[in-house]
């Protein structure tokens, strides 16, 4: 994938209420509220870069990679 989400404004945002969150699994957190909000703004920001989504081997490699770094991010600030 060309486009680093990671210095999106969404995923910061979404890092900063997993923090916030106190939710110890970046999928559960994912999965529910103001996750799942801040998730769906990067899902649209990365279509809107071009990144197609469409496939569903892409979306669930696109996820993990977001899952990944935000568990990263958040072990590293603790």
């Amino acid at each position: 994938m060309d486009w680093e989400f990671s210095e999106d404004t969404a995923f910061i945002s979404l890092c900063a209420a997993f923090r916030e969150s106190g939710e110890k699994a970046a999928i559960e957190f994912l999965a529910n509220g103001e996750g799942a909000l801040h998730y769906q703004e990067l899902i649209q920001n990365a279509a809107g870069e071009g990144v197609d989504l469409s496939d569903s081997e892409e979306m669930e490699i696109f996820q993990e990679e977001i899952i990944e770094m935000m568990e990263n991010i958040c072990i590293e600030s603790s």
